[in-house]
């Protein structure tokens, strides 16, 4: 079932043009799940990680305190993960749909489902690293 998702993962990403280069993903997708596998597997947390992932689930949006987008990507891994995305400090992605691809570079928690990324936008205080989405092209931050 795992080499399904990564068939998926690598046609949907040839198709709309990401790659592993610097610009788009820090690391190649391969060793962003490793990671991830590896933070998830050590309940680790606080960790400013990139990668890309399917959009398996739209969620609500969380409107106590901070405004949030949420929504669950699948790694091609099959991980699961969290995004929260801070629609007070940077734009929500609109056009987000089911089966979309989603890069990302953010700050990593750990729960028990696959753990969150957050911080995708960038700090106004500019004592954090900045964070970001991408999704057809677009930056978000």
């Amino acid at each position: 079932m795992r080499w399904i998702w990564v068939l998926v993962f690598a046609t949907v990403a040839l198709a709309f043009g990401f790659s592993n280069s610097t610009n788009d993903v820090a690391q190649g997708t391969q060793g962003s799940d490793e990671r991830l596998l590896h933070a998830y597997e050590n309940r680790q947390s606080n960790l400013q990680l990139s990668g890309q992932g399917v959009v398996e689930k739209l969620l609500s949006d969380d409107l106590d305190g901070s405004r949030h987008q949420r929504f669950i990507l699948r790694l091609a891994s099959g991980q699961t993960l969290l995004v929260a995305h801070n629609i007070d400090l940077a734009p929500r992605i609109n056009d987000l749909k089911v089966g979309d691809m989603v890069a990302f570079y953010g700050e990593y928690e750990w729960n028990q489902r696959g753990g969150v990324i957050h911080w995708t936008h960038h700090d106004p205080r500019g004592k954090h690293p900045h964070g970001w989405l991408k999704h057809r092209g677009v930056t978000y931050q």
